[in-house]
Parts: C-alpha cells; structure tokens; sequence
C-alpha cells in the first residue's frame, strides 16, 4: 500500500474498507485542485469594481481559505493597493468580515447576507448562471449595502472523473458533501459524475450529514452502510474521525491527516479506489491462507496421530510430517506474497 501512495495509520482500516458502500468526498482540494481563480465580478449599482475588488482583498488578505487567496492574487495583479483591515473576524460557513479604510466590508456567502438583512434576489440571474458554470458565488456588502457578486472556479483534478468512475465499477455509491450552493455543487457533480450532492453543509453539521448517508440516527449508533469520508481541510477532521474509515489527502492540513485512518500521499484521488480493492484483495488472501490451513492440518494431524493406523494401516513419518508441517507455512506464505503483485 505504501509503495501506491496509501499509508494506512491504522490496521483495521485494511480491513473495514472491504464493506464500504458509500464514498463521500469533499469538494475543495480533494474532488477539485483547491486552487481556485476569480472568474467573475459584477458590482450593484452606485459602486465602482476597482474599489469593491480592493476592499474585498483587503479583508480576505486576513483569511487562509483557498478563495480568499484566489480574491488576493487577482487584485494584486490588477496592481490595486490593498488598505489594512481591522477587526477581521471569520465565521465558518458564512464568512468574513472587516473595517477597511473606515469601512465595514463584509464577504461570505448569501446565508452572510440574508443575516444581515440585504437581499440577494438583484443578483438572482448572475448567480444561477453562474452556479450553472460550477462557479461558486460569494456576495460582498459594504457599510450595510450589498456592493456586488464574486464568483471562483475551482477545476476539478485532472483524476477525480477516473477515481468516480473506478469506484462506480466497483459497485460503490459516490455522495460529495461541499458547503457550496445547491446549484454550483450539483454542477461539478455533474461533470464528475457523482451519484448524489448534500450541499450548503456547515462545518459543525457535516457530520450529521455523513450519518444521514449511512442511513444512521442522529447519534450515529443506528445501524447503516458503511461510509468512508474522503477530506482534507480542518474543517474536514470531525467527519474524517467519526466516518467508518476517513482517508484524508497527503496534501491537505496536518488536523485533517491526525482524523484519518488512511492518507493518501499524494493529492490524487484514484488512491480511494486503490486502497478500498487493496483491501477486498488483502481480506480475500486471508480468508484463502484461513481455508488451506484448516484443511490441510485437519487431513494431516489425524494422520500423524495414528488416527487411520487401526482402520487402514497409515502412518505419517515423523521426518514427513516435520516437512509437510514447514510447507503448510510456506504455502500460506507464499500466497500472501502473491499481494505483492497487487
């Protein structure tokens, strides 16, 4: 496993991945590259698009998230001047807010500005189109007055088609689970050919939305299918731990990597298939080892006993049966080693 990129942090992993019948992924930096760029900006009335980008990058300046760096770079390289924002405050799942330049400039998603009372319907057409492209829509409002519509595009990687498709042909549902809007995640569920999308999911409510995959109560102790979560943000790292086996990307935070069961060393995607039929194939091999072991000590150690001596006059040599007893282990050796080829 680890010479195909898959480190497994725990043995039962191996061993659970046989059973999975749900992979849930997440969307950024795990089905997509996770560098996304701004594609879009459309300003309401009254404000003008240099002043909007700048302020906006000035407050997502302060941020780690993937969408802010792509708002940063693409000011910069506009050559606008970014002012310093204070008072920065982030809430997860909804966004992120500043004063700049004596200005309070707040960005996040149309749930950020329902809450503060601005309606998004004048902007109604530019978000369903642009949720149509797979883009994801973000809103700004700035001193209380919604400023404009900013949209990224996050392509997907160049192997997440392959991986759903290998997964498919394995007999696996595939669900993503993105706190995007509706429309932007069935979008790139539709390029990647994903089976089903739970989207506009918190951080705090992902995990509930794995049980709600597995067919689970709200406490997780109902039975279900076996689901395996596939992240890699630290958003990411409670349903990593509480999935049946969370397989986080090598490339993705330390907190996501200290959840899972299984990494994938690499950023690609095609190591889930790898991994869930490396382990149908390593339970497979021991269910074979298990079977040939009965059988041949329970035809040879009657036999060695003398159990058939009265019957039919057979015995079995001390000096044979020492043989017959090491080619036992090679045999069952041997087949092991037959992983190897994997």
């Amino acid at each position: 496993a680890a010479q195909m990129g898959v480190l497994f942090r725990k043995g039962d992993a191996l061993q659970l991945l046989r059973d999975a019948a749900v992979v849930a992924v997440d969307k950024t930096g795990t089905l997509t590259v996770g560098k996304p760029q701004l594609t879009d900006l459309v300003v309401a009335d009254s404000f003008a698009r240099a002043e909007v980008l700048a302020s906006v990058a000035a407050v997502e300046r302060r941020s780690e998230h993937p969408i802010a760096e792509a708002i940063v770079v693409a000011a910069r390289a506009e050559g606008l001047a970014l002012d310093e924002a204070e008072g920065f405050e982030a809430d997860a799942g909804h966004g992120v807010s500043a004063t700049v330049a004596g200005r309070r400039v707040e960005v996040g998603a149309d749930r950020l500005m329902r809450r503060l009372g601005l309606d998004v319907d004048v902007f109604a057409d530019a978000a369903a189109r642009l949720g149509d492209e797979g883009k994801s829509p973000l809103y700004a409002a700035i001193d209380g007055r919604l400023a404009a519509i900013i949209a990224v595009a996050d392509p997907l990687k160049p192997t997440s088609v392959a991986a759903v498709q290998a997964l498919h042909a394995m007999g696996l549902k595939v669900a993503m689970i993105t706190g995007d809007n509706a429309r932007t995640a069935r979008a790139i569920a539709r390029q990647a050919g994903i089976d089903e999308v739970v989207a506009e999911v918190l951080p705090d409510t992902k995990v509930a939305a794995l049980r709600r995959l597995a067919g689970r109560g709200e406490d997780g102790k109902a039975a279900g299918r076996r689901v395996v979560f596939v992240g890699d943000g630290i958003n990411d790292a409670p349903a990593l731990a509480e999935a049946d086996v969370g397989i986080a990307i090598g490339t993705g935070t330390d907190v996501a990597i200290e959840s899972a069961d299984v990494v994938l060393m690499s950023g690609d995607l095609t190591g889930v298939p790898r991994a869930i039929a490396l382990s149908r194939a390593t339970m497979r091999n021991i269910g074979q080892n298990l079977f040939w072991a009965f059988a041949y000590n329970s035809a040879l150690i009657p036999l060695a006993a003398g159990a058939f001596y009265p019957a039919f006059g057979l015995l079995l040599s001390p000096v044979f049966a020492a043989a017959a007893m090491s080619m036992s282990s090679v045999f069952v050796l041997g087949n092991a080693l037959r992983l190897r080829r994997f």
